[in-house]
């Protein structure tokens, strides 16, 4: 099955190699948001964090919200896959069916992983504070790569039992906007009504930012950081196992 999921996953990798157009277009929503956020909300909102400015503050909530937008369409090319014959191929090849939805998944996780990576270099470039030492940076590569997991999985497993493309966009725009504002990506707690403060507590997404800003904003919590890790496992095991499940439906 390792075996498999690996060359799966170079398979795909080299698809994204030969069409670069694509993995750049799911930058721009972000970078337009770290651009004119930032820039519009600077004076107006004073130190919504301890001390710190609201880049540094947004900053983690962008991160996120890139890998919300590479991984929440990861299914539709699936799809493609499935109404073109290629997954009933595979299907008949001794390939471990695991492999078929894993590779996808870790091909997903891995490239949003990298679109943040650029993210932050724009974000740095702007005037961002963050913690980039090697280990802060690679605990929150850690959740983000979790979150992706999480998110394309999601994202796999609907494509796989609604076989159309056009309820499957719906749910990727509702896995996108709703979910970041309904989270800590943009604003504190303290900020939020009492009913999105409520509706944050269960969003993944918010255990994700919050992950993600105690190790790269101020001094490192780990406890905090700690917990969202956790939450992000079990979010990414869940929906894992979910997308498997479904993809077995499939072959029967």
């Amino acid at each position: 099955m390792l075996a498999d999921t690996w060359h799966l996953f170079l398979k795909y990798t080299k698809i994204t190699l030969r069409m670069p157009m694509w993995t750049l277009f799911t930058l721009i929503q972000p970078l337009l948001w770290l651009i004119i956020f930032t820039q519009l909300f600077k004076n107006f909102v004073q130190a919504p964090t301890d001390g710190g400015s609201y880049i540094d503050f947004f900053v983690p909530g962008v991160l996120v919200m890139t890998a919300l937008f590479g991984s929440s369409w990861s299914g539709v090319s699936l799809l493609r896959e499935i109404t073109a014959g290629s997954v009933d191929k595979m299907l008949v090849s001794p390939v471990s069916r695991v492999a078929i939805v894993l590779s996808r998944v870790m091909h997903s996780a891995v490239q949003v992983v990298l679109q943040t990576l650029t993210i932050m270099l724009v974000a740095w470039a702007f005037g961002a504070n963050l913690n980039l030492d090697p280990i802060n940076l690679f605990l929150a590569m850690v959740s983000i790569f979790l979150l992706g997991v999480g998110l394309a999985a999601l994202s796999n497993g609907f494509a796989i039992i609604l076989q159309r493309e056009e309820p499957l966009v719906m749910i990727g725009n509702l896995m996108t906007l709703p979910l970041m504002f309904l989270s800590t990506a943009m604003v504190p707690k303290q900020f939020m009504p009492g009913w999105i403060e409520a509706v944050s507590l269960v969003n993944p997404i918010t255990y994700a930012v919050e992950s993600v800003r105690a190790v790269l904003v101020g001094t490192p919590d780990l406890g905090t950081y700690g917990f969202g890790l956790a939450i992000m496992l079990v979010f990414a095991g869940l929906s894992l196992a979910w997308a498997v499940s479904a993809f077995n439906g499939l072959r029967d």
